[in-house]
């Protein structure tokens, strides 16, 4: 079903796309497309192409398996909210910020906040709206991941029903397509309103946005925050200020920003953002290292034996055509996307049947990683693990979770996981 999709997206929907896309490169940039080079060249260090270089991505899916042999359940849960629906360009801005301050805690609040405070009554009020309209998909997105995490661990410590031989690979496609259909869904709806008030800028408004630089942090003032935003509920608050961002770097941005992404945007289920981004949360002007997760792959490929190296090792070249599938589909949902600017409609039918072929690669790449580690952690001796756990900087305990994103849950029970471990019977 999963493919039958895919061929009526390539043969169909996507002439629909191309067709329109001259459209979309005269989308509203108000700025130079191409943040500035300062200091280290960031616009040169990071790139798709770099995402997806073997040395990224190597060292990446090692600090995945790191923390997933190291971590645990809540850990695995932990994903920070602006993973989702990622087709405005703030990771990208994030990445090459002058100032380096791109994974301190205070970046994403500061330009939110220049945003919130220049928008008028209106305008912010739209923002709101959105944040009410999306908060039940919001929570179900995150939800949705759980038993497929709760799998992944179960394969992980040889938990498998009995009449089973392991995960099966189309039953966790086949969950990552309908999750990333929503994933579509709320991308499509957030550039909906964001066009709408982009399109609603005053010339003072354009003008005042002129003197907010994408990819220089040091141009955003400390601004206070609108009155009203105290009056909001956390989960709006939390809505609102991705949308705020987003809303800048979509604005001050383009294509190439928006196609971009960090080399461990995918197979987000093995506690990688839980042991990295987690000790930040909740504390003010914290940066995360950009060197812990290279760092810390090359550590512990390092005390892996050959055997268990080779497990980690052949997903690069197992995964390298579905990387490079994903940056077209990313192209051309990011193109779709940007003709929202233009007041055009936009094929929200190809964005729906593309991220769902999105999230049934992600799938794939997530079933390889996780049939990959679980192999590695059984495998491991008394010494490794120690020498693993070292390697782990901070004690998963410190941090409570489960997590739905980033805030602690209780109940974390959602589906069942044992579906994964049998053939979909629908599959055709």
């Amino acid at each position: 079903m999963l493919m039958n999709t895919w061929q009526l997206v390539r043969n169909g929907l996507i002439v629909a796309i191309v067709s329109t896309s001259s459209l979309a490169q005269q989308s509203i940039e108000p700025q130079s497309p191409r943040p500035p080079s300062h200091g280290r060249g960031d616009t040169q260090r990071y790139s798709i192409e770099q995402a997806i270089s073997d040395r990224a991505q190597l060292h990446t899916i090692a600090f995945d398996a790191l923390a997933f042999l190291t971590g645990d359940f809540a850990h695995d849960t932990f994903l920070p909210p602006g993973k989702v629906s990622d087709y405005f360009g703030f990771q990208y801005m994030r990445d090459i910020d002058a100032k380096h301050s791109g994974h301190s805690t205070s970046f994403l609040t500061t330009i939110a906040l220049n945003i919130l405070t220049l928008l008028n009554q209106q305008q912010r009020n739209q923002l709101v709206v959105l944040a009410h309209s999306q908060q039940d998909s919001i929570t179900t997105f995150a939800r949705q991941r759980l038993p497929l995490i709760n799998a992944f661990r179960m394969n992980l410590e040889g938990k498998i029903p009995t009449d089973s031989i392991g995960l099966n690979r189309n039953a966790v496609m086949r969950a990552s397509s309908q999750l990333y259909r929503l994933d579509g869904e709320l991308a499509y709806d957030r550039a909906k309103v964001m066009a709408r008030i982009i399109r609603s800028f005053s010339d003072e408004q354009r003008e005042a946005l002129s003197k907010l630089k994408f990819g220089d942090s040091g141009t955003w003032p400390t601004v206070t925050e609108p009155d009203e935003r105290r009056s909001w509920p956390h989960e709006i608050d939390v809505a609102v200020m991705t949308y705020a961002s987003e809303l800048f770097s979509w604005y001050a941005g383009n294509s190439e920003a928006d196609i971009y992404f960090c080399p461990e945007r995918h197979g987000m289920y093995f506690g990688g953002f839980g042991m990295k981004t987690a000790p930040a949360m909740g504390k003010q002007n914290y940066s995360i290292s950009t060197s812990l997760t290279g760092d810390s792959g090359t550590a512990m490929l390092e005390l892996l034996d050959s055997p268990q190296r080779k497990h980690i090792t052949d997903l690069i070249d197992l995964q390298r055509s579905d990387l490079q599938e994903i940056i077209s589909i990313r192209q051309h949902i990011a193109t779709e996307l940007r003709l929202l600017l233009n007041g055009a409609q936009g094929n929200r039918s190809a964005i729906m049947h593309l991220s769902e072929r999105y999230g049934a690669i992600d799938g794939e790449l997530s079933y390889w990683y996780a049939t990959a580690f679980a192999s590695v952690g059984q495998s491991l001796t008394i010494v490794q693990r120690q020498k693993l756990l070292a390697l782990r900087q901070v004690d998963p305990g410190e941090q409570p979770g489960p997590f739905l994103y980033s805030e602690p849950i209780r109940d974390a029970l959602f589906g069942d996981p044992k579906t994964f471990f049998y053939e979909p019977k629908d599959a055709t």
